[in-house]
């Protein structure tokens, strides 16, 4: 019996995870969305496409939550996307919202999912949906160091023009402005990246990835990355499923890893069906802890202005 993945949200993060799902014949995809009609017709162009990608996926759309039920894994991405000059800070109470509403829906209709969430500000949101659905920890994941990691890896690249697979890049903390990219554990052809490229050109790159998502608003005008954050979902759904068995950067709940405790935040695991399998700790020099915790802190703070703010 094949698997069942949920998609909550059928923009353009949701339907390109969709279609990347169908395509490489993972699991069954329901997608759902509040807005009538659109999930269905999404679903409906997604399945007529896998007799081309000989994908025996069945992929289907709905308005109910109640067509969820015994999923295996969830994804969100319901919410609301950035706009220019908007920081995912502006999105916190908004989305909050409508994490309660969907984190709600999951608990009653799959209490043993495994949830990735994707919403943003997702740090805070991931902690937000733990907190209501009550699921173990290792069963709520955020979405964000893979997507990071390869921002940065990309960037290399581009840099160097050397082929991707040289490249491994290493990016831990919050999925935004304090994310914590680590040049010590970044590798070209195995070679650190500080003895390939001047300290000026990895401030750049460094930047650049922090700065990534922004980038692409600025392009976009009217909308926000989707292929690569959905190509991040996909790689860990690959993994949960036993497909890869790579350590990848997501973000967890931390109970005193890395010096951190009680908030989400991005660090190396391997994941597995029961969800998070193992946190790896990297040994981190002092400079790289203070600003690893000073990205948990202001996560803890968005976290803060959720619990005082419940509406």
């Amino acid at each position: 019996m094949r698997r069942k993945i949920t998609v909550v949200g059928a923009g353009n993060v949701g339907t390109t995870a969709a279609q990347l799902i169908a395509e490489k014949g993972l699991a069954d995809v329901l997608l759902i969305d509040v807005i009538e009609g659109m999930p269905q017709g999404k679903a409906l162009d997604i399945q007529e496409a896998c007799p081309i990608w000989r994908s025996a996926v069945k992929v289907t759309g709905t308005n109910d939550f109640g067509d969820t039920k015994y999923s295996d894994i969830v994804v969100v991405t319901a919410g609301l996307a950035r706009k220019p000059g908007m920081s995912r800070d502006d999105l916190l109470h908004a989305n909050a919202k409508i994490t309660r509403d969907v984190s709600g829906a999951i608990a009653k209709t799959s209490p043993e999912a495994i949830v990735i969430v994707v919403t943003n500000p997702m740090d805070a949101m991931a902690y937000l949906t733990r907190k209501i659905t009550t699921f173990p920890h290792r069963r709520v994941i955020g979405m964000g160091g893979v997507l990071d990691s390869a921002r940065m890896r990309s960037f290399i690249v581009e840099e160097l023009d050397i082929p991707l697979q040289d490249v491994q890049a290493m990016v831990l903390g919050s999925h935004g402005d304090l994310m914590v990219p680590l040049p010590r554990f970044t590798t070209v052809n195995g070679r650190c990246i500080t003895e390939v490229l001047p300290e000026s050109k990895i401030k750049i790159i460094i930047e650049r990835t922090r700065n990534a998502g922004a980038e692409i608003v600025s392009l976009l005008k009217t909308g926000s990355a989707y292929f690569a954050p959905a190509a991040s979902v996909v790689e860990m759904i690959e993994n949960i499923l036993g497909y890869k068995n790579d350590i990848i950067p997501c973000s967890v709940y931390l109970n005193g890893e890395y010096g951190v405790k009680g908030v989400y935040s991005g660090v190396p695991v391997r994941l597995s069906l029961q969800g998070v399998e193992e946190i790896v700790e990297l040994e981190l020099t002092e400079d790289e802890k203070q600003t690893f915790t000073a990205s948990a802190k202001a996560v803890r703070e968005l976290i803060e202005k959720i619990v005082l703010k419940k509406g």
